[in-house]
């Protein structure tokens, strides 16, 4: 999946997701509303079962819908929002047309943020991507991530480790890497907002003064309920853009 000026196709059920939320939002589904039957609901959107079923799986687990026996599924109170919690690479949340430049693509000792948000001890090596995510043409976001060890996810996937060793050289982040991964992995996310200054580095980075003020997002990813990535994403004044409302 190349970045190239077009988006990289998403998996059906993701598509679902938020076809469903549109229409929670737009008040066919009302929060209180019993959703129609999957047979129903599949047949009213036009889609295979199979692809439904993970959609309301996704949907179920972050709190959108809940099941009960002999109830259904029910549209819970509060409409969620988009957002950097649904786990779309930055490369796809700046608009424009986008291209990531690999900065730095390597193994480091963990540094105290992976430490204290990554279950990985303090002498293993971590897997560390630096990349510039361009916005026509423009430096708009730097993007710091950092993974647990291959052996540690392979526990996840055994074939997440030659994944993302065979994108090292392509115009991916990791969470681009982990999100378009088949079959598709159980993620979920969470972030925080900060505000500081740019520094002399990373100003180098985005030409611009050290004493430029930046928004700071740091976010945690984890697969099946276990933190595999955690990332920093340095977006200066200035730049585009970009929706980063919490889900919830």
């Amino acid at each position: 999946m190349k970045v190239s000026g077009h988006r990289a196709r998403r998996r059906p059920a993701v598509d679902l997701y938020e076809r469903i939320v549109e229409s929670i939002r737009s008040g066919r589904y009302p929060p209180g509303s019993t959703l129609p039957s999957e047979p129903a609901l599949a047949a009213e959107l036009g889609v295979s079962r199979p692809a439904l079923r993970e959609a309301l799986i996704l949907l179920q687990e972050d709190g959108v819908i809940t099941v009960r026996r002999g109830v259904g599924r029910t549209v819970r109170s509060g409409t969620p929002r988009k957002g950097f919690e649904r786990l779309c690479p930055v490369e796809h949340l700046l608009p424009g047309q986008t291209r990531v430049r690999a900065l730095t693509r390597s193994s480091e000792e963990p540094t105290d943020l992976v430490l204290q948000h990554l279950p990985v001890p303090a002498h293993r090596e971590v897997r560390f991507w630096e990349s510039v995510v361009d916005s026509d043409g423009r430096a708009a976001c730097l993007v710091q991530e950092w993974t647990l060890p291959d052996d540690m996810l392979r526990d996840r996937d055994a074939e997440l480790p030659a994944e993302l060793e065979a994108a090292v050289d392509r115009r991916r982040t990791v969470l681009d890497v982990l999100g378009s991964h088949e079959p598709a992995l159980s993620l979920h996310g969470s972030s925080g907002l900060s505000a500081t200054l740019l520094g002399r580095q990373r100003g180098e980075v985005f030409e611009r003064p050290p004493e430029t003020p930046v928004v700071l997002v740091t976010q945690v990813v984890s697969a099946d309920g276990v933190p595999v990535l955690v990332a920093k994403y340095v977006l200066p004044s200035g730049a585009p853009a970009m929706p980063l409302l919490q889900s919830r």
